[in-house]
């Protein structure tokens, strides 16, 4: 699961990186963007594994996983003529899109509109995709135009009437401003559209950094309601210093703030949600793991995302919901309490449902 972390210069985006990452990416006054990229691995925090790993004493812990980039460069008019290669490259590759906007006041940090104004900041960024995405559509569909002049048969004309009907909805919305998102497209709509990675279609995950400000609600900042897409608030220079801290000292200083849960966990849940993922977990001696599977995933989906043996030999799911596990005080338990239960290959699997997959090949 790949999320680029995006927002204009002097917005605070790398404080942020850094907090969500525990890393130390030197942050400066940037008066221009410059394009670069930091990359950084993330665990998604989840006090269910620790909890299970005090019930099963494992070998091993492994937790879902998300990465982060953080892409810099992006500034008000650089859509225009379309995003270079390299830029548009790093933003497309990632499942979603982190944008950081600034919602405080530092007169040692310039913005570069000269004041704090979040709605317009999220406008500026919103109009560059959509720019860009519009240069894209239009290359498409005239390229499509052509093609299906000179071809009158061919196995792939289907797909290009398909694909060019799609496109000529999708290019009235882009002119009128509206995010690919929003269109809701369907699942073989958005399998059409996979291979130009448009910027607008990417889930967005909106994050306001209020600074010293405790602001738990973000539409209080803006009000930004998209399809597809998340908001969120955290005090950044705070939470990267928490993140910089050994548990005592972190403990100590979210006592002192009054936090009950690093707003960083927060986001990164929300990172998983966005995609549509949810997370089953795999508990004994060898390994406590937790897995990361769309919404709506099969049991013989999961068990083909532990290894494409276990689907194959499929024959049933041990599933025990983990508060049911806990409650029991172990598998045993479980089973002679009647919460453990077989499933076949069609169960719809739950978040935090605890699996074992019984198979044969």
């Amino acid at each position: 699961m790949h999320i680029g972390i995006v927002g204009l210069p002097n917005s605070s985006k790398t404080t942020v990186f850094n907090a969500l990452t525990r890393g130390k990416t030197e942050t400066a006054n940037f008066s221009s963007g410059r394009f670069s990229v930091q990359h950084a691995t993330v665990d998604v925090p989840d006090p269910r594994l620790d909890r299970l790993a005090e019930m099963f004493q494992p070998k091993k812990l492994t937790r879902a996983r998300v990465e982060y980039h953080d892409i810099a460069g992006l500034a008000k008019g650089i859509g225009e003529g379309g995003l270079s290669g390299e830029l548009l490259q790093a933003l497309a590759q990632n499942d979603a899109l982190l944008h950081v906007v600034r919602a405080f006041d530092d007169d040692d940090v310039l913005h570069p509109e000269g004041d704090i104004d979040p709605a317009r900041d999220l406008a500026i960024l919103d109009g560059e995709f959509i720019l860009s995405d519009l240069i894209i559509v239009e290359k498409r569909l005239a390229r499509l135009k052509e093609s299906l002049k000179k071809v009158l048969q061919s196995k792939e004309r289907s797909q290009w009437e398909a694909e060019l009907a799609l496109l000529e909805r999708i290019h009235p919305a882009l002119e009128a401003e509206t995010p690919v998102r929003d269109l809701g497209l369907g699942a073989e709509e958005s399998k059409l559209i996979r291979g130009f990675q448009l910027l607008s279609a990417k889930p967005l995950l909106v994050v306001f950094n209020t600074g010293d400000a405790d602001v738990s609600d973000p539409t209080a900042i803006v009000d930004y309601r998209h399809g597809n897409t998340e908001l969120a608030t955290i005090r950044g220079r705070l939470e990267a210093e928490l993140a910089q801290l050994d548990e005592a000292d972190r403990a100590e200083l979210m006592a002192e703030f009054g936090i009950t849960e690093p707003g960083l966990d927060r986001i990164i849940r929300q990172s998983l949600n966005l995609l549509g993922l949810q997370v089953f977990l795999t508990a004994g001696e060898p390994e406590v793991r937790a897995w990361e599977i769309p919404i709506g995933a099969t049991a013989l989906e999961a068990a083909g995302a532990i290894h494409s043996d276990l689907a194959r030999g499929f024959i049933r799911a041990e599933v025990t919901a983990y508060p049911d596990l806990i409650a029991a005080g172990g598998m045993a338990q479980a089973r002679q309490a009647g919460v453990l239960r077989l499933e076949g290959r069609d169960y719809i699997v739950k978040d935090g449902d605890v699996l074992n997959i019984r198979f044969n090949v």
